[in-house]
C-alpha cells in the first residue's frame, strides 16, 4: 500500500441515516482508517504504554479498560445486584458511557458526569473483572466501541479483545504481555509499603485464569498479532518497540498521509 491508496471517508455519508455510525474499521477493502489494537493481560501496562504511543504516532487514545471500570463503578454507587446482568447490561446503556476527546487523556463520562476519579478504587478493581465477563455487557460495550471507532478512525485502542473481537481486521494488533511475577512487583512498586508480593501475583494467575477462560470476550493473542514481552524492558523501550511495529507494519509515509488527510478534513 502507498499514500496514495490512502482513502479517507468523509465526516459525514449521505447514503448513511443521519446518527448512524460504521460499526467495522479496518476491513481489507477499508482503506479509510488505521487501528492500532493493543491487547494483553492485567497489569501489563497497556493503557500508560498505549496513550503514550498514540502520542508519538499522532493517533488518538481509547481507554476500554476505563469503560468497564465504569460500569463497575456505576453498579456498586447505583446499589444494583451485581449479579443481575440485565439489569447491569441496561444500566450500561442507560449511562450514555462516551469521551471527552477535547481533554488529554480524553475523560470518560457517565450520565453526563466525569468518572475518572473513581475508576482506580478498590471496590471496582474487585468488581470489574465479574462485569466484564457478562455477555450482554460485553455486547453494549462493544458496540460503543466499535461506534468510537467509526467517529475516531485514527486511533489506538487498548483492552483484552480489541485485536480479537472489536476490530478484528485491524492493520496492526499487538499483544502487551509481561510474566505474572513482573507484572506482581510492578503492582507492589505502586502500593508501596505492606504490598505482599506473593499473594499480588496469584491473584493476577487467577486473573489471567479468569479471563482467558471466559466464554465471551476471553483474552487470547489476536490472529496475526505481534507479541511484545516487556518483562525485561523499560517504558521508553517498551513504547519505542511499539511504535517501530506500526511504522514497520503501515510505513512511515502512510502514518504522514493519514495526519495531513485528517486535518484537511
Amino acid at each position: 500500500m502507498t499514500p496514495a491508496d490512502l482513502q479517507l471517508k468523509p465526516k459525514t455519508d449521505p447514503t448513511r441515516p443521519a446518527g448512524e455510525t460504521p460499526e467495522t474499521l479496518g476491513a481489507p477493502q477499508g482503506r479509510d482508517a488505521l487501528i492500532v489494537t493493543i491487547d494483553g493481560p492485567a497489569g501489563a501496562g497497556k493503557s500508560t504504554v498505549a496513550r503514550e504511543v498514540a502520542a508519538k504516532l499522532g493517533l488518538e487514545f481509547l481507554d476500554t479498560g476505563a469503560m468497564y471500570r465504569a460500569v463497575a463503578a456505576l453498579t456498586i454507587d447505583h446499589e444494583i445486584d451485581r449479579t443481575d446482568e440485565q439489569v447491569v447490561a441496561k444500566l450500561a446503556r442507560d449511562a450514555d458511557l462516551h469521551f471527552d476527546w477535547t481533554t488529554d487523556p480524553p475523560t470518560l463520562l457517565a450520565f453526563g458526569k466525569p468518572i475518572m476519579t473513581r475508576l482506580r478504587d478498590r471496590d471496582v478493581s474487585a468488581l470489574v473483572s465479574p462485569i466484564s465477563a457478562m455477555p450482554e455487557v460485553r455486547d453494549v460495550l462493544v458496540t460503543l466501541q466499535r461506534r468510537i471507532g467509526g467517529r475516531h478512525p485514527l486511533l489506538v485502542t487498548e483492552g483484552r479483545d480489541q485485536g480479537s473481537v472489536v476490530f478484528p481486521n485491524a492493520p496492526v494488533k499487538l499483544y502487551l504481555d509481561a510474566s505474572p511475577r513482573v507484572r506482581a512487583l510492578r503492582r507492589a512498586e505502586q502500593i508501596g509499603a505492606g504490598a505482599d508480593l506473593d499473594s499480588i501475583e496469584q491473584k493476577i494467575i487467577d486473573r489471567d485464569l479468569r479471563d482467558s477462560t471466559r466464554p465471551v470476550g476471553p483474552l487470547v493473542k489476536p490472529e496475526g498479532g505481534t507479541v511484545v514481552d516487556s518483562s525485561d524492558l523499560q517504558f521508553d523501550e517498551v513504547v519505542d518497540a511499539l511504535v517501530a511495529i506500526v511504522h514497520e507494519k503501515v510505513g512511515a509515509d502512510l502514518l504522514t498521509a493519514i495526519r495531513r488527510r485528517e486535518s484537511r478534513g
